[in-house]
C-alpha cells in the first residue's frame, strides 16, 4: 500500500467502508413506515438513525481529513484493549436484547470506563448508573420514546 498515492491509504478503505455502509443503512431508513400523526407521541421512527448516520458520515469525514495531514502509525498488532472493547460490545449486545437494555447500558458503560483504565470506584459507579438514567430520560421523557420491555423497563411502564 506504501506504492500507492496517500488518497488509498488504510485509512481510505476504512473510510469508504464506513461511508458506504452509513450511507446503505442510511438509504434503509426512508422505507420505514410512516406513523400518523395521532399516534406519533415523539420523533418519527426513521428520524433518529438518519440524524445518527448523519453524525457518523460527518464524524468519519473528519477523521479521514486529519488522516491525510498525519498518517496513521503502524502497529504490529491490536492492542489488548481493542479486543477487550470488542467482547464488550458483543456481551452488550446479548444482555440488552435478552435481558433488559438498561442493564446493558449500564454493564456496557461500566465496563468500557473499567477496561480504559478508569479504577476510581465511584466514577465507575456514577457512570454505570447515571449515565443509562440519562439516556432514559431524554428517549423516553424528552423524545417520548418507549424502551422495549425488560427486567427494568416492565418495572417502569407497568
Amino acid at each position: 500500500m506504501k506504492n500507492l498515492s496517500p488518497i488509498f491509504s488504510d485509512a481510505f478503505f476504512v473510510f469508504s467502508f464506513i461511508i458506504a455502509g452509513s450511507l446503505t443503512l442510511l438509504y434503509f431508513t426512508f422505507h420505514f413506515d410512516i406513523v400518523p400523526p395521532i399516534l406519533n407521541r415523539g420523533i418519527q421512527p426513521a428520524t433518529f438513525p438518519k440524524i445518527l448516520l448523519i453524525l457518523i458520515i460527518i464524524l468519519t469525514a473528519l477523521v479521514y481529513a486529519i488522516s491525510l495531514k498525519h498518517p496513521w502509525a503502524e502497529q504490529p498488532a491490536l492492542p489488548p484493549i481493542f479486543l477487550g472493547t470488542l467482547a464488550i460490545i458483543f456481551l452488550f449486545t446479548i444482555i440488552s436484547k435478552n435481558i433488559d437494555f438498561f442493564l446493558g447500558l449500564a454493564f456496557f458503560s461500566y465496563s468500557i470506563s473499567f477496561c480504559w483504565g478508569e479504577r476510581k470506584w465511584l466514577h465507575l459507579f456514577l457512570v454505570s448508573v447515571i449515565f443509562p438514567f440519562a439516556v432514559f430520560l431524554f428517549f423516553e421523557m424528552i423524545l417520548g420514546l418507549r424502551f422495549p420491555g425488560g427486567m427494568i423497563t416492565n418495572l417502569y411502564y407497568y
